[in-house]
């Protein structure tokens, strides 16, 4: 990196920075410039640690030379450099690029007019921002996601073991292949040298797999048992300490949702709408949504369609009209607008059975403990 030189005196007359950061997974390209959008420096820097501290000994960032910054979002090649910035004290953005026209719609498009382009819409306050959660809220959602990677990767061994027994005529008669008996019973079958060798394989991977998995729930119950908005939740119908903390980590912080529409639409559980002059499409849902909350809600009003009186006849209400799948949209809706009011209002779901709800707070006691 060769940062460019200018006098002292210009630096110094100049108290505030504006820093365009073009993100890339090796190499960023970073365009710092003043108040009146003149550019100080530019340069690249190595997407590491060493870089991202080079940067920061670039730009200087002090209390009379405040500093804002603005990263581009590249899929998580941003994160490192996002963190140094946030810790170092100084303003940083995260710039969505599918709404950055600017930058999206440009015809010449290099890393360094990129930089310059996110350094001027800074400047100008015309960033169309991504949200970032609190770095607390973050480490939940890291959390969360290495749960999820661990059930994934349960169920990509188990469905290997369902392959090699279906090459012979073992019929397990427990309701769970998977569980205590069961996995005694997969140790047990007689198979050849070979396929016995890969399903001992399939069967400590899963083991192991569960241990992990069961370690993790454990922290994940000692969280939920302190956050007040995954409590709450939990008084809905379909909906464990999982499910719980997942919606209330990725809503964050309920007042960036003016209303229950906004909470739906950002969840994806609104139809697609597309309108050019005299015409009108209406889609399927939402595509460009949190497909992690969307997943979520849809297995819970699964759940909630069959034990819930309210949700049940709504469900089979539009069952009978449309189909199933209609149908289990249209709960999952009606619980997203639900969760906005209970995050808004700090109350549990007015129809909350007790019964239920005392025993999910049991099981999250005796869980983290």
């Amino acid at each position: 990196m060769t940062p460019t030189k200018f006098p002292e005196e210009v630096i110094e007359k100049e108290m505030t920075k504006y820093i365009g950061i073009d993100v890339g997974k090796k190499r960023c390209y970073a365009c710092v410039t003043n108040e009146t959008g003149s550019v100080l420096d530019e340069f690249s820097f190595q997407n590491n640690l060493d870089g991202i501290n080079e940067l920061i000994k670039t730009i200087h960032p002090t209390s009379d030379n405040q500093c804002n910054a603005v990263l581009e979002s590249t899929a998580n090649m941003w994160i490192r450099a996002y963190h140094a910035l946030e810790d170092r004290g100084i303003a940083v953005k995260l710039a969505n690029p599918n709404k950055t026209k600017a930058i999206a719609s440009a015809t010449i498009k290099t890393d360094k007019l990129s930089a310059k382009i996110l350094a001027d819409l800074l400047r100008a306050n015309l960033i169309a921002e991504c949200f970032v959660s609190p770095k607390e809220t973050r480490e939940i959602n890291a959390l969360l996601r290495q749960r999820a990677s661990l059930v994934k990767m349960q169920t990509m061994v188990k469905n290997r073991v369902h392959a090699l027994l279906d090459r012979y005529d073992h019929k397990s008669n427990f309701s769970d292949m998977f569980g205590v008996q069961g996995m005694e019973w997969l140790k047990m079958l007689e198979l050849n040298q070979i396929d016995r060798y890969i399903l001992d394989s399939h069967v400590r991977h899963i083991e192991c797999l569960k241990e992990e998995t069961t370690i993790l729930d454990s922290k994940i119950a000692s969280i939920v048992t302190q956050n007040e908005d995954a409590k709450l939740l939990m008084t809905l119908t379909g909906i464990d300490y999982h499910s719980a903390l997942l919606i209330a980590s990725e809503i964050c912080d309920i007042r960036r949702f003016p209303s229950p529409k906004h909470l739906v639409s950002w969840i994806g559980l609104c139809p697609s709408i597309h309108q050019s002059g005299n015409s009108l499409h209406i889609g399927g849902i939402k595509k460009d949504s949190n497909k992690r909350v969307r997943w979520v809600l849809v297995q819970a009003a699964q759940t909630a369609s069959r034990t819930d009186p309210r949700m049940k006849s709504l469900h089979d209400r539009i069952a009978l009209k449309k189909d199933e799948g209609r149908a289990v949209i249209r709960v999952a809706n009606k619980m997203a607008t639900i969760i906005w009011h209970i995050l808004a209002k700090k109350q549990p779901y007015y129809q909350v059975k007790q019964e239920l709800y005392q025993s999910k707070l049991k099981k999250i006691s005796r869980i983290a403990a």
